[in-house]
């Protein structure tokens, strides 16, 4: 007797970073990655938290077109200074999107990041043992990076990590995603 495939599951990540994978697993739902195909150019003059926002949501789209019945989680953040001896507030947005029931927002989630002062010994010492270029900033509070820091603010902690829970959990719950 042929058993029929699985039906398709009815949650998207997408995005391609590991960190978003890891922070969604958190919820225990079943979920799939698509890698959305989104330029990520900044538009002329725009700040970073409209390219945060304007890109979470993009990518959210570009994965629900393709599955319309699924609700899709899209997600970006931008960094907005340089950091040694600085404030950083890393602009962190997250979109979910279900083509089928109309269904679309958006959120952000600012984190501001105070960073110690560095030299520039400390710097090359850090990126050397973390390797943290994948990360927005290149450095990784829930690694080594926390040596970096003075101060971190925010009101959703896995925002900084790249996907605010808090927020996405809030935006599934609306999207009609049981959670306890």
């Amino acid at each position: 007797m042929l058993q029929s495939p699985p039906p398709p599951c009815n949650l998207v990540l997408g995005s391609t970073s590991r960190y978003r994978r890891d922070l969604l697993a958190r919820l225990g739902l079943p979920f799939e990655v698509a890698a959305p195909a989104v330029d990520e150019t900044p538009l002329p003059e725009e700040s970073p938290h409209a390219l945060a926002l304007r890109l979470a949501l993009a990518k959210a789209r570009a994965v629900a077109a393709l599955r319309p019945e699924a609700i899709v989680i899209g997600s970006d953040q931008v960094a907005d200074r340089r950091m040694s001896g600085q404030t950083v507030i890393f602009q962190t947005a997250v979109a979910v999107v279900c083509q089928a029931m109309g269904f679309e927002q958006v959120d952000l989630a600012p984190v501001r990041v105070r960073f110690r002062s560095l030299d520039d010994a400390e710097i090359e010492r850090y990126l050397r043992a973390e390797q943290p270029y994948d990360c927005a900033g290149s450095a990784k509070s829930e690694g080594l990076g926390i040596s970096l820091l003075d101060a971190i603010d925010s009101d959703d902690p896995t925002a900084l990590i790249g996907l605010p829970l808090i927020r996405t959990c809030r935006m599934l719950r609306a999207a009609g995603v049981v959670l306890p």
